[in-house]
């Protein structure tokens, strides 16, 4: 009796390039349509992950019951260490004073621009707040405005898709990520974010900068500033990040060798700004690198033909992971917040190959 695929992993180890026969074809036929006595039927799939090769993996769509219980949060913020016989206190949400790079916040009467104001509330940067308003998206006191460069002042009713947006103060939260959160802010299929992690943390809406794989953990910083997240996310700024990597395998000296020279990719050109071999296996590395592609430290290791079995980023943006146990999170100094809002400030070209 022929035996059949028993979960996502098995496929995802038949499916690389070193597997032939029957298991390779019986992947690629998931999720396509098949002939049956009625005519044609589709099987329906869902993303399973990556395999080896870094390609998506589909299977067959788990059977999901009654609605699931609601996540219960394992983690919480910081906690400070208070004296003897009393109550540890968890970090207090800080305010800031960012008077020194910014000029008096207007008050209610004095206008703005729209497009600040948008990116004041945390709904995006000025120029996507550019976007929204050419294509009508945005309402003052219940009219359509389309005009770039209309100022409000903080007592207009101003509404983004429907929704009410408010200027909020701004907030900067570091977490410590593990593994099994998705980095986005809502998930169809109730899996867990990020966002469970940091819930509660304050009244703000705050969204995360850039994104981590389910998998990978580390550093992610979390704010309602559109602005500088937009900043910190652009490839003109070139925002480093030094990750530790975990190979299935030593990496030989050549292929450290070829990935300092730069690596082309199926979306082009690829440079580090340095890789240093850890361990004495030479399976554990360190990588900076400043590139935002999608899952491209995973890529650039699978070029080679490795495996990265575990993939931690210590530092983004200057800020480190320091004193932050794994899950937890802790707001950012006024000093730390100052120096984001000036890091790379004169970079305004792309950078060459």
């Amino acid at each position: 009796m022929k035996k059949s695929d028993t979960n996502s992993s098995d496929a995802a180890g038949k499916s690389s390039r070193f597997a032939r026969g029957s298991a390779k074809s019986s992947l690629h036929e998931k999720g396509k349509p098949k002939k049956t006595e009625t005519g044609l039927r589709t099987e329906k799939s869902e993303y399973k992950g990556r395999g080896k090769n870094q390609k998506p993996i589909y299977g067959e769509v788990e059977e999901r019951g009654a609605k699931k219980k609601s996540f219960r949060k394992p983690y919480s913020p910081i906690k400070k260490a208070g004296k003897p016989g009393k109550k540890e206190k968890t970090e207090n949400q800080p305010e800031y004073d960012l008077s020194a790079i910014r000029k008096q916040v207007p008050k209610d009467t004095e206008a703005i621009r729209l497009n600040k104001y948008i990116a004041n509330a945390g709904v995006c940067s000025r120029r996507e707040a550019d976007t929204l308003i050419e294509k009508g998206e945005i309402t003052v006191n219940g009219q359509v405005i389309t005009e770039l460069g209309y100022k409000v002042s903080r007592k207009d009713k101003v509404t983004c898709r429907g929704k009410s947006i408010r200027p909020e103060k701004p907030v900067y939260l570091l977490l410590n990520k593990p593994k099994d959160f998705i980095t986005t802010t809502d998930d169809p299929l109730e899996r867990k974010t990020v966002m469970h992690l940091i819930e509660g943390a304050c009244e703000e809406r705050l969204f995360p900068v850039g994104r981590l794989d389910r998998n990978t953990t580390g550093l992610l910083l979390f704010t309602n500033d559109g602005e500088l997240s937009a900043r910190l996310t652009h490839p003109a700024y070139e925002i480093k990040k030094i990750y530790q990597v975990t190979l299935d395998k030593p990496i030989s000296k050549n292929d450290v060798d070829a990935i300092r020279e730069g690596v082309t990719l199926e979306d082009g050109l690829t440079q580090v700004d340095d890789l240093q071999v850890l361990s004495l296996d030479k399976t554990i590395l360190g990588l900076e690198i400043h590139s935002g592609k999608n899952r491209i430290v995973r890529r650039l290791f699978a070029h080679f033909g490795y495996e990265v079995t575990a993939l931690d980023r210590v530092t983004f943006a200057g800020l480190s992971k320091k004193d932050i146990p794994r899950g937890k999170y802790r707001f950012l100094t006024e000093r730390e917040v100052i120096h984001l809002k000036f890091m790379n400030k004169g970079k305004n070209k792309k950078r060459h190959a």
